[in-house]
């Protein structure tokens, strides 16, 4: 068995770290969506590599499910006294990550070979790959223009009417080597419960991705990120609202539909499994709120062996 784990921030790192539990590094591939990195104080960050990273190596603040455990904003705080635009918390000990992956970028390297160096030093041995080595941008369409994905989201805190989502540079931009290798080489895809339109719509978006997954025989199971209709965290649920798009777990298997075989939906949501199924998708039913290492290990493995009794 080998797992492609295609993830967002701290939903999908949750999740990531479930299956890390039960799969050995030769047996899962975690792929992770870069579409909301930015460049803040000329450093190259990338949230939700870093989020997948820090929760793998054990040190992100349990609190928040991003960013450090014991973290200080010291070097913030001076920026801010400079006069620098500061409304993208940057702690001191996180800001040692982005120092050394621009630092890496600079010197010519990938940012898939800058991740595994990154992981490595915090002795994390199953891949964390990008989805591309090259540049795309997420780009919020709102009534109040157009923003990139971390000023709509964390500077505006998701207040702006969405009318769409756009992927600026995905038109040619290539999936990273490791993920091209691992959508060859895996016997099952996993969309981690992570929003369906800017965390996995990215990785989808990519060229040749959606034609290689729905080529993919082995089992593809999605877990749905809205619980009861809402979002466990995050905005998905107000974005599906905002396009017209039912704020269920039967929303988002219709969003998966062409390129998912499986539904795990929480036991809040096990009265709309028959309309899962409905719409040719299996369904399963389990706790998929993920509170303690505990219930990531419990979803990690229901997920496991939903895949191993495929047929």
């Amino acid at each position: 068995m080998h797992v492609l784990a295609i993830a967002g921030g701290v939903g999908g790192a949750k999740l990531a770290l479930g299956l890390s539990r039960h799969l050995a590094p030769d047996a899962l591939t975690i792929v992770v969506n870069t579409g909301d990195d930015e460049t803040f104080h000329g450093l190259h960050v990338s949230p939700d590599l870093d989020t997948v990273m820090y929760t793998l190596a054990g040190v992100a603040n349990p609190e928040t499910g991003w960013g450090l455990a014991g973290e200080s904003f010291r070097t913030l705080g001076a920026l801010e006294r400079l006069g620098a635009d500061t409304w993208f918390r940057l702690g001191d000990l996180d800001l040692a990550t982005h120092i050394r992956r621009t630092e890496m970028l600079q010197h010519g390297l990938t940012l898939s070979q800058a991740t595994r160096a990154l992981a490595s030093a915090q002795g994390i041995r199953h891949p964390i790959v990008p989805m591309s080595d090259d540049r795309v941008r997420t780009i919020a369409v709102t009534e109040q223009g157009d923003l990139a994905f971390q000023e709509y989201f964390v500077h505006r805190r998701s207040e702006p009417c969405i009318t769409g989502v756009r992927f600026d540079g995905v038109a040619t931009a290539r999936r990273s080597p490791g993920f091209h290798a691992a959508l060859a080489a895996s016997t099952a895809i996993v969309y981690c419960p992570s929003n369906p339109l800017v965390s996995i719509g990215p990785v989808l978006a990519l060229r040749g991705v959606r034609d290689a997954i729905k080529a993919f025989t082995g089992p593809k199971i999605a877990v749905s990120p809205i619980v009861g209709g809402q979002a466990i965290r995050g905005p998905a649920a107000k974005m599906m609202g905002e396009l017209g798009e039912e704020v269920s777990c039967l929303g988002v298997a219709r969003r998966y539909l062409d390129i998912c075989h499986a539904m795990v939906i929480d036991t809040v949501d096990g009265m709309q499994a028959g309309a899962v199924e409905a719409l040719g998708m299996r369904a399963s039913v389990t706790n998929t709120i993920m509170n303690t290492d505990r219930d990531k290990e419990a979803l990690a493995r229901h997920i496991v062996g939903l895949i191993e009794a495929w047929n």
